[in-house]
């Protein structure tokens, strides 16, 4: 592989897409499972998130590959990535209000997004969005929620408003032609969504306290708007639910389906650091996700 630019390396990481039929050998060489199961067309998606990229051009960032300018989705899809992933936060002001006077638009919001993707496509990359259900950040420490949603106080207008943003936001990409291939609801949900510095009132959707019942609730919310823009577009996108750590997968999606009670979802997706995420060794790593297949009939991203 070239060398990338040094931005553009930082935004890079890698999915590893095992399709059920497939596992991987400690040699590294793909071994068939159940040989009725017949031939898989792939067994890899090789993937970067790439949601900084409009930002750094923006701003007078420059990518380069072997010394020359070039588009980083080009960059990226000449180096052989298959998948760009985009996150999307709810109302982003702060993206825009950051630069002050420089500022003249949000980032990481849905028009933004929508020129992600466009760009992606136009490169032949298949694209992935990421739903934060935040105006920021979402991740196993900080699940914040968005602003405009701060005042409710019912689980049923909650799953009323994710129903609603995800079926418009995806409506509108549709319509324009870029309904994207992968859906993810929330970002590293170990404890669920919307629940850090939530007011008394709010809707409690914290699982680390209890209340899968209520964050199946809402995940179930979106996967019926994710389900219903897909039939309009006559689309095969898949939903993806997705933690952090490799340790949480097995009781994560034990509870979500159990207790949860969310069932229509293809992938399940983790993210997984070395540095951080100890208590499963790379070496491992393989037999993991071979045994979280078995275990619950998913693709595994």
């Amino acid at each position: 592989m070239q060398k990338l630019n040094k931005i553009a390396f930082f935004l890079f990481f890698t999915f590893v897409w095992f399709l059920p039929g497939c596992s991987k050998s400690d040699g590294g060489d793909p071994i068939d499972d159940n040989p009725n199961d017949g031939p898989n067309e792939t067994i890899f998606e090789f993937g970067a998130d790439l949601s900084y990229a409009n930002q750094i051009l923006d701003f007078n960032g420059v990518f380069r590959d072997e010394g020359e300018g070039r588009n980083p989705y080009r960059i990226f899809k000449d180096h052989g990535t298959t998948l760009a992933r985009f996150r999307l936060w709810h109302n982003p002001q702060w993206t825009k209000d950051i630069y002050g006077a420089d500022g003249t638009q949000m980032y990481n919001d849905l028009l933004d997004v929508e020129k992600s993707i466009s760009v992606s496509k136009a490169q032949g990359m298949k694209t992935l969005i990421d739903f934060h259900y935040s105006d920021t950040w979402a991740d196993p420490g900080k699940q914040e929620i968005p602003e405009a949603w701060l005042e409710i106080t019912s689980i049923d207008v909650l799953k009323d408003s994710v129903y609603n943003y995800t079926y418009k936001s995806l409506k509108y990409l549709s319509d324009k032609g870029l309904m994207p291939d992968f859906v993810q609801i929330g970002n590293e949900i170990n404890c669920g969504m919307m629940y850090s510095n939530a007011p008394d009132n709010f809707p409690k959707c914290n699982v680390c306290e209890g209340n899968w019942a209520s964050l199946g609730k809402v995940i179930n919310s979106g996967i019926s708007a994710i389900r219903d823009v897909a039939a309009l577009s006559n689309s095969q996108t898949k939903i993806i639910l997705h933690v952090a750590d490799p340790k949480n997968v097995e009781w994560w999606f034990d509870n979500i389906i159990s207790q949860g009670k969310v069932t229509d979802f293809e992938v399940i997706g983790f993210s997984y650091y070395p540095i951080w995420h100890t208590t499963v060794a790379v070496s491992e790593l393989g037999n993991k996700v071979a045994g979280f297949k078995k275990q619950f009939s998913k693709e595994i991203m």
